[in-house]
């Protein structure tokens, strides 16, 4: 087989400890995935970064990073290459792509971001340095091969297996999450072959110090990947059925799950708004996949109804406690988890819509998030200065570390006379604000 190594292939004990400096790589997308992957793969090897956003390449080279993920310091010193020209990026050895990959309207996989930086890099391949094409995103078992691969063939007019080859390393970010860093978790390879395999397995290896593992094949490590999210998503959608039992029964999940938890094998997941680019996209990517196969998935799309509906029932619930009376509302969290700037697929925006529909006046705030994004993606008027006005309904609705450092007073004052405080989260549990009618799951 003619596949080139940058240098020779170490046996497999060595393979996670061989860094093959030769490398030249390409990450194409430089989101929450693409960037600190490629600050890290920067440290080792030479690097280049592509994003088809000017402004957002613009802002990385100043060391401004909007994700919060990479800090200026960081950013500034790496040695990574940044453009938004694909013809910068041509004739490297290893292409990474880490593009989104969400649902369209109707929750069906959109692979439009996908196929288009696949068709865009096919055009940058040079069969004489056998370049690896790995990808990141999240797909169903199968679209790196049967998708992907066929598109490069295509517009490149090369033959996957002679003069290109294909890999998969599910991303494993968590958006802030600074413990489980892509240079400390373990990361999953898998190649079209073993040479290609044993390739990534040096380049991962050295970049990481949780090591890899070597999946199976590629169509396994899609499909680890898939159901890693699934599973959560799945848990999850259980808390948030009980929770809306128990509220039937006047109990608080919180109290419920303390002593539950006293059970040294009780899984602690907890009730919540199931948002982001992950849990509350994947398990539709399998779904799909599924029911293509003519399996119907019971359990996986069950979950989705349940975490889907949940926005709405809070509303309802809030909308019941105050007797049905709308009022003046304040929103507080807009992102989809505590302490990100991440707006993508949030649930918090269901909340707001239903209470908005109910009558309610909404004013909506998050310290976080980025204004110009939120009026763009929902048309919401964010607020992220300081928090003022009193209001018939407060609704914290992401535990962001600035909301939890509000004193009782100030939180107080902020509801107006009979009014109601509702703590989604229970970031408050345990404090007594005085005279303040309180709500939480």
């Amino acid at each position: 087989m003619d596949l080139r190594p940058p240098v020779p292939i170490p046996p497999e004990s060595e393979a996670e400890t061989a860094v093959p400096l030769s490398e030249q790589i390409v990450v194409v997308g430089l989101g929450y995935v693409g960037l600190p992957l490629a600050v890290a793969l920067s440290r080792s090897y030479d690097v280049i970064g592509l994003d088809i956003d000017e402004r957002r390449v613009g802002e990385l080279k100043l060391g401004v990073d909007r994700t919060r993920e990479i800090d200026e310091e960081t950013l500034k010193a790496s040695p990574l290459k940044l453009t938004s020209r694909a013809a910068d990026a041509s004739g490297a050895d290893l292409y990474i792509v880490t593009v989104p990959t969400p649902v369209d309207a109707g929750n069906q996989p959109d692979l439009g971001p996908v196929i288009g930086a696949t068709r865009s890099l096919a055009t940058l391949l040079d069969p004489i340095r056998k370049p690896i094409v790995v990808y990141e995103s999240t797909v169903y078992p199968g679209v790196t091969e049967e998708v992907c691969g066929p598109v490069i063939e295509e517009v490149s007019g090369l033959q996957r297996g002679r003069d290109f080859f294909l890999g998969y390393s599910p991303e494993r970010i968590n958006p802030g999450d600074r413990e489980h860093t892509v240079d400390k978790i373990q990361k999953v390879i898998a190649g079209e072959n073993d040479a290609v395999t044993e390739r990534l397995a040096a380049v991962y290896g050295a970049v990481t110090s949780g090591g890899v593992f070597r999946a199976a094949s590629i169509k396994t490590a899609e499909a680890a990947k898939v159901i890693e999210n699934a599973q959560r998503d799945i848990n999850i959608a259980f808390m948030n059925e009980i929770t809306q039992i128990f509220a039937k029964l006047d109990l608080s999940i919180w109290d419920v799950l303390a002593a539950a938890g006293t059970k040294w094998n009780f899984l602690p997941f907890q009730p919540g708004l199931v948002g982001g680019h992950c849990i509350g996209v994947d398990p539709y990517y399998l779904s799909h996949r599924a029911q293509e196969l003519g399996h119907h998935p019971e359990v996986i799309l069950a979950g989705r109804s349940i975490n889907d509906g949940m926005g709405r029932w809070v509303a309802d619930s809030l909308h019941r406690r105050r007797g049905g009376r709308p009022g003046s509302a304040l929103v507080m969290g807009l992102t989809f988890k505590e302490d990100v700037p991440d707006l993508r697929n949030s649930k918090v925006i269901d909340v707001i819509r239903r209470l908005t529909e109910l009558g309610h006046d909404v004013t909506v705030h998050d310290p976080r998030a980025d204004a110009d994004e939120a009026r763009d993606e929902y048309g919401v008027e964010l607020r992220t200065g300081a928090l003022d006005g009193r209001y018939d309904l407060v609704v914290v609705a992401v535990p962001h570390r600035d909301y939890a450092r509000l004193a009782d007073d100030r939180l107080a004052g902020l509801v107006a006379e009979g009014g109601l405080l509702a703590d989604l989260k229970n970031l408050y549990g345990g404090r007594e604000i005085a005279g303040v009618e309180r709500w939480t799951l």
